[in-house]
C-alpha cells in the first residue's frame, strides 16, 4: 500500500490544516479487456442507508468546524505474464483528503481548488514517485509469473474537474484520472518475445560469517535485473565494477598463495559461483571460468564452483539463444541459500549433465597460520576447513533442435588445502 501525508495550514487557521493519507489495500479484479492508456475510475454509488428502528439512536450531525474527509480513488491496470498469457488485474487506490468547513466554503466561492493546492501537490508527487519498472519474474507454488509496473502521471486538468465539482455537490469521493507510462521491457513485450523461466542455479552460504552475507547480497544486488541481449557476452567482473569499501563491499577472508588474505569483498565467489551455474544449467556458452585453487566447502560439488578476482580471472558465457536473456538473483537469509534464475525464449535445447569424475586425489597437508589480533597470545581460532586435492571432470551435452551436439568438458583441478587457524600476533606457529 503507498501512503501519503500532507499538512497544510489554511490562511483561515492558525495550527489546523489539511490531512492527507493512504488508505485500504489494493484489491485485484481481473480485466477481460485491454485498459486504455488513460486509465480513471468513477465513484461507485454509495451504499443504501438502512432505515432506523425505534431502538437505534439518531446518528449525531457533524460537528460544523470538524474537517470532512474526501475519499480519492484510482484505478490502474497492472498486467502479468502467466505463462504465455496476458492477464490485466486492476489495482483500485485511493487515498482520503480532509477539509476544513472554511477551506470548502473557499473553494465554492472561488471555483478553485486553490486552499488546498499543497495538500494536492503532496499527493500527486506521491502517486507520480512510481516510475515504470521493467518485467521481473516471481515462482509462486511451480509457476513463473512476470509482472511488470507501470508509470503514474496524474491528469491533473480532468481530476481537478472531478474534485472541484464533487466538492460544490457535497459528495464524499471523487476520481483521479491517471495517464499510464509502459516500461520499455513491458508483459506484453515479453509475451512478444516467449520469455519464461529456462534455468536456475543454486548454492548455499549456510555458516558464513556477517562480512560474507553482506558481500553475497551486496554482489547479487548487482547482478539482479541484467539483461544480455542475443549475441551479446556476459561479463561477470564488468556487471559487479569494482570491489572496495566505497563501492558497498566488506572487508573478508580470500584466497592468496597458500592462505587467507582479508580484503574487500571476499564471499563474491559464492555470486559468481551461483550464476555459473544457472547459465551452465540453461546450457549457453560458457566461454570463461576458473576453478578455486582448492576445494570450498561452501560450494559442495566439485566442479561446479567459478573464481573470480578481477581483473586475471573473470566468468564469461554468450547468449547464444534468439531472444534477450534476464538474469535475477534471491537469496533466502533464512534457508542461507542464494539462487540466480534466467528468463528468455526456451530454443528447445536439451542439456546433459555428467557426475563428476574424480581423480588425482591428495590427502590435506598440515593447517597454515594467519594473524587475528583480536586473539589473546596461545589462542587460537579455525577460519578455514581443510580439503583433500583432487581433479574433476564434468561433461556437459547441450542438443539443439537441429540436432546437433555440443559436447564440453568442465576439468577442475584443486590442490590439497590444510585449512587456517587465525592466531596472536608472534606466536611461534606464523613462521
Amino acid at each position: 500500500m503507498t501512503a501519503f501525508k500532507v499538512l497544510l495550514i489554511s490562511s483561515g487557521l492558525a495550527g489546523l490544516g489539511v490531512l492527507l493519507a493512504g488508505c485500504g489495500p489494493a484489491e485485484a479484479v481481473t480485466q477481460a479487456q485491454a485498459a486504455p492508456v488513460v486509465a480513471a475510475v468513477a465513484p461507485p454509488p454509495s451504499a443504501p442507508i438502512a432505515p432506523q428502528t425505534a431502538a437505534a439512536p439518531a446518528r449525531a450531525a457533524p460537528e460544523p468546524d470538524r474537517p470532512q474527509a474526501m475519499e480519492l480513488r484510482w484505478t490502474a491496470p497492472e498486467p502479468r505474464l502467466v505463462g504465455n498469457r496476458v492477464e490485466r488485474p486492476l489495482l483500485n487506490k485511493s487515498a482520503s483528503l480532509e477539509l476544513t468547513p472554511e477551506q470548502a466554503a473557499q473553494i465554492r466561492q472561488s471555483g478553485t481548488l486553490e486552499p488546498i493546492r499543497q495538500a494536492l501537490d503532496g499527493l500527486y508527487a506521491g502517486i507520480e514517485a512510481r516510475q515504470p519498472r521493467d518485467i521481473r519474474f516471481r515462482q509462486i507454488g511451480q509457476d513463473w509469473i512476470g509482472e511488470a509496473r507501470t508509470g503514474w502521471k496524474v491528469d491533473r486538468e480532468a481530476s481537478e474537474a472531478a474534485l472541484l465539482g464533487a466538492i460544490r455537490d457535497g459528495q464524499p469521493r471523487s476520481a483521479l484520472k491517471l495517464v499510464l507510462e509502459a516500461p520499455a521491457r513491458s508483459v506484453r513485450w515479453a509475451a512478444e518475445k516467449k520469455l519464461g523461466h529456462l534455468a536456475s542455479g543454486q548454492s548455499s552460504f549456510a555458516g558464513s560469517p556477517d562480512f560474507r552475507v553482506h558481500n553475497i547480497r551486496t554482489g547479487a544486488g548487482r547482478v539482479q535485473g541484467a539483461w544480455v541481449a542475443p549475441g551479446q557476452t556476459f561479463s561477470f567482473n564488468a556487471l559487479i565494477g569494482p570491489i572496495t569499501s566505497a563501492t558497498g563491499f566488506q572487508g573478508g577472508y580470500v584466497i592468496v598463495g597458500d592462505t587467507l588474505s582479508t580484503e574487500d569483498g571476499g564471499g563474491i565467489c559464492q555470486v559468481s559461483t551461483t550464476v555459473f551455474r544457472a547459465a551452465f544449467n540453461a546450457g549457453l556458452p560458457i566461454t570463461e571460468r576458473h576453478e578455486h585453487s582448492y576445494l570450498v566447502g561452501y560450494y559442495e560439488e566439485p566442479g561446479l564452483d567459478a573464481a573470480v578476482y578481477a581483473p586475471g580471472k573473470d566468468l564469461r558465457w554468450t547468449n547464444d539463444t534468439a531472444a534477450p536473456l534476464l538474469v535475477q538473483a534471491d537469496w533466502d537469509l533464512k534457508a542461507e541459500t542464494l539462487t540466480v534464475s534466467l528468463f528468455g525464449a526456451d530454443d528447445g535445447r536439451t542439456i546433459r549433465i555428467s557426475e563428476p569424475a574424480i581423480s588425482a586425489r591428495r590427502p590435506a597437508p598440515d593447517p597454515t597460520f594467519m594473524v587475528d589480533r583480536a586473539l589473546k597470545k596461545g589462542e587460537a581460532r579455525r577460519v578455514d576447513m581443510p580439503a583433500a586435492g583432487m581433479k574433476a571432470v564434468i561433461t556437459r551435452t547441450v542438443t539443439l533442435p537441429s540436432g546437433q551436439q555440443k559436447k564440453q568438458d568442465f576439468v577442475s583441478r584443486y590442490r590439497a588445502w590444510g585449512g587456517v587457524f587465525a592466531v596472536a600476533p608472534g606466536d611461534e606457529r606464523l613462521r
